[in-house]
C-alpha cells in the first residue's frame, strides 16, 4: 500500500501531467458493511469514465481506467479497508491509500489531483510518544489518532532498573524478622540503619533521571514528538520532578501500559494530544481575525486567489467538506465557476490549497462548525 507521507513529502502529487483521476469514498472495515464498497467504488469509475470522454477519446480513455477495474475485483483488497479509501492516477501513475478516517465520495478528473481530504488527514495524524514507567522496567510507543505500536529502544536506552544502576542498586540495609500475629498470620518487621522503601524510593529516583535523559537523547529529540508518560500517579510526581525532557506533556495517563489493550491505550493518548491538535486550528482561527481587522486577512474567494497566486497568503485556511467546481489561473489568479463533471474543473478550493503549498504557504483544514467565514476560505495575508 502506497504511503501518504512520504508521497506529500516527496511532492509526488506535483506537477503530474493532465488528465489526473481523483476518486475518494467511504469504507468500512468489517462484514457484511464492507460488500457494498466495491459496488460504490465501480459507480464511481464510471463517473470518471463519463468525465473522461467528455474530452478525451476511449483509446486514452481506458488505459487510466484499466487500473480501478482491477482493483474493483481484488477480493484480497476489499476485505482489509478501513473507514476510507483515495485512489489518484494519471499517466504512469496510480496510487491506493487506505483512510483512517471517512471522506466524502467523490470522483474527478482535473488538470491536477484533488489533495484536500488527503491534507485533512495529514493534518489530522498528529504523531506523539508514550513512555510506559514502572519502578522496574518501561516501554516506549508511538502512535497517532488511529495506530500505536511499540518502539525498540534505542542503544543505550536503559530497560529495566538493573539495567540502568547495575552495581550501584542501593544494599538493602535491613534484615527481616516476623512475629506472630492474630490467626496466626505474620507481618514482617524491619531492623538496620534504614527502611528498604527509602532505599527503594532512591534507586527510583535515580533509575528515573537515567530513563529520562536517555530518551531524551536517543528518542525525544531526534523525533521531536510529544512526549506522554503512563505510569502509576505516584511514579508520574517523581517523574515529572527529575525530568529534563522539554517534550514531554504535563497530562498524562495514570495507569501502566500493561493494564490497558493497545486500542485503549491509544484512546486515551489520543485524549492527552487531541486538545493540542485543536488549540493549533483555535489559533489559526483566531490569529485570522486579528490579520482582517488589520486589512491582513480576507475570506472573499477571488481576492484570496489572486493573492494565492501573488504568494502574498501566509496561511490558507480551508472549509473541510465545501466544495466550489470552478478553475483558477495559475497566473493571474482569476476565477471562474464550471460544473464539476467537466474534465478540466476541480474544487477551487482544492486547487487553491495546492497553489498556497506549492508558494510555502501553510494550509489548515477547518471542519464547517469553526470555519470563520461563509464562503469557504479565509487567509492569512503576509503582507
Amino acid at each position: 500500500m502506497d504511503s501518504l507521507e512520504k508521497d506529500f513529502a516527496a511532492g509526488f502529487f506535483e506537477g503530474a501531467a493532465p488528465p489526473c483521476l481523483s476518486l475518494y469514498q467511504p469504507t468500512h472495515r468489517r462484514h457484511p458493511e464492507n460488500q457494498q464498497d466495491p459496488i460504490r467504488f465501480r459507480n464511481l469509475v464510471k463517473a470518471l469514465r463519463d468525465s473522461l470522454l467528455q474530452k478525451y477519446p476511449p483509446q486514452e480513455a481506458q488505459p487510466l481506467l484499466e487500473p480501478f477495474l482491477a482493483l474493483a475485483d481484488d477480493r484480497a483488497f476489499w476485505s482489509r479497508t478501513l473507514d476510507g479509501l483515495a485512489v489518484l492516477a494519471a499517466r504512469g501513475v496510480f496510487r491506493v491509500y487506505r483512510l483512517p478516517r471517512p471522506v466524502a465520495e467523490l470522483a474527478v478528473v482535473a488538470e491536477s489531483f484533488h489533495t484536500k481530504p488527503l491534507i485533512r488527514v495529514l493534518q489530522a495524524a498528529v504523531r506523539y510518544q508514550v513512555l510506559g514507567l514502572s519502578r522496574q522496567e518501561i516501554k516506549l510507543f508511538e502512535g497517532d489518532r488511529d495506530a500505536l505500536d511499540e518502539v525498540a529502544l534505542a542503544e543505550g536506552v536503559p530497560r529495566t532498573l538493573t539495567e540502568a544502576l547495575g552495581e550501584e542498586l542501593t544494599e538493602p540495609h535491613r534484615t527481616i524478622a516476623s512475629y506472630g500475629g492474630v490467626g496466626g498470620s505474620h507481618a514482617p518487621m524491619q531492623h538496620g540503619h534504614g527502611g528498604r522503601e527509602t532505599e527503594i524510593e532512591v534507586d527510583e529516583e535515580r533509575f528515573f533521571r537515567a530513563v529520562d535523559r536517555a530518551i531524551l537523547e536517543k528518542h525525544s529529540r531526534p523525533a521531536g514528538l510529544p512526549l506522554i508518560l503512563a505510569t502509576l500517579p505516584e511514579h508520574r510526581a517523581i517523574f515529572h520532578r527529575v525530568s529534563h525532557n522539554p517534550f514531554l506533556m504535563e497530562a498524562g495517563i495514570d495507569v501502566h501500559p500493561d493494564a490497558l489493550s493497545r486500542d485503549e491505550l491509544r484512546e486515551r493518548a489520543w485524549r492527552v494530544v487531541e486538545p493540542q491538535h485543536r488549540a493549533r486550528v483555535d489559533a489559526r482561527i483566531e490569529a485570522f481575525g486579528g490579520a482582517q481587522a488589520r486589512d491582513l486577512g480576507h475570506g472573499d474567494l477571488a481576492q484570496v486567489a489572486k493573492a494565492v497566486v501573488a504568494g502574498r497568503v501566509a496561511t490558507l485556511l480551508i472549509e473541510a467538506d465545501r466544495c466550489v467546481p470552478g478553475r483558477v489561473d495559475p497566473a493571474t489568479g482569476a476565477i471562474r465557476f464550471a460544473a464539476l463533471a467537466h474534465p478540466e474543473v476541480d474544487d477551487l478550493l482544492d486547487d487553491l490549497a495546492e497553489l498556497a503549498l506549492k508558494r510555502g504557504g501553510e494550509v489548515v483544514i477547518v471542519p464547517a462548525e469553526r470555519m470563520p467565514t461563509q464562503t469557504g476560505i479565509a487567509a492569512i495575508f503576509r503582507y
